[in-house]
């Protein structure tokens, strides 16, 4: 694959490991639309039902937020012609408490079955900052190299460009919980994408799909705004070392 240039093409099986449903969508959708364009098949993994992302807990409490979630995530994948999807047992906001082992775990059984050749997740940054994010890295790094790191391992990140651009209004929305957010110079990615156009719409299709998590943002910022704002997806690849045993 060339060197900051995606090609889905040669993407047989993509396989994207998330924390929450919309995570997919803001970092990811893309891509996947890309590879399933060129006939290859993409299986998306989500932690948890996301079931405590809301500001209005009495209005959203757990119990029927996280079914609704699961309509959206369901709604956004289908916009992307994505119909494979794998719920992981956990709860939302608790992944950090959870041994690296046990997280691990069940993804290694997944990677096995499916043996995908490119496996996206977030970097150990966590993207936002956000502990669920930071975990779900952790876990699919530590199952990618108990595999055998067959394939390739991308980690979601962000340029100079999109700082520079967006730095101001990354800053007053408060996305980033805490540290430094990734940034990757484009010599250095493994793959871009810049949606324009039709994709670009599919995009915004797929990520308003996510309404309880999307509309406020997007009401905010203004429907044009914020289709730019996440015009551009981009990967960094893992790096390669011994593998590990669990335990």
């Amino acid at each position: 694959m060339t060197r900051g240039e995606a090609r889905p093409d040669r993407i047989r099986t993509l396989l994207g490991v998330w924390a929450h449903p919309d995570d997919e969508a803001y970092l990811s959708s893309g891509l996947m639309a890309a590879v399933r364009r060129a006939g290859g098949r993409v299986v998306v993994v989500t932690a948890t039902r996301g079931e405590h992302g809301t500001d209005d807990p009495q209005r959203w409490p757990p119990e029927r937020l996280a079914p609704h979630r699961e309509r959206e995530l369901r709604d956004s994948l289908a916009v992307v012609g994505v119909h494979e999807h794998r719920w992981l047992p956990h709860r939302d906001g608790e992944l950090a408490d959870l041994p690296l082992a046990a997280g691990a775990d069940a993804l290694v059984g997944v990677l096995e079955e499916l043996r995908p050749d490119t496996v996206v997740t977030f970097g150990p940054d966590g993207m936002t900052g956000h502990d669920d994010h930071r975990a779900v890295s952790r876990w699919t790094t530590e199952a990618w190299r108990l595999t055998g790191q067959r394939g390739e391992l991308w980690y979601a990140t962000l340029t100079p460009e999109f700082h520079d651009e967006w730095g101001h209004l990354n800053e007053e929305v408060g996305l980033w919980f805490a540290g430094r957010p990734p940034s990757t110079p484009q010599a250095d990615l493994a793959a871009h994408l810049h949606l324009t156009g039709r994709r670009l719409t599919q995009k915004h299709r797929a990520l308003r799909a996510h309404a309880s998590q999307t509309r406020g943002l997007e009401d905010l910022v203004g429907a044009t705004v914020y289709r730019r704002w996440w015009a551009d997806e981009s990967f960094v690849a893992a790096p390669r070392v011994a593998a590990r045993r669990l335990g």
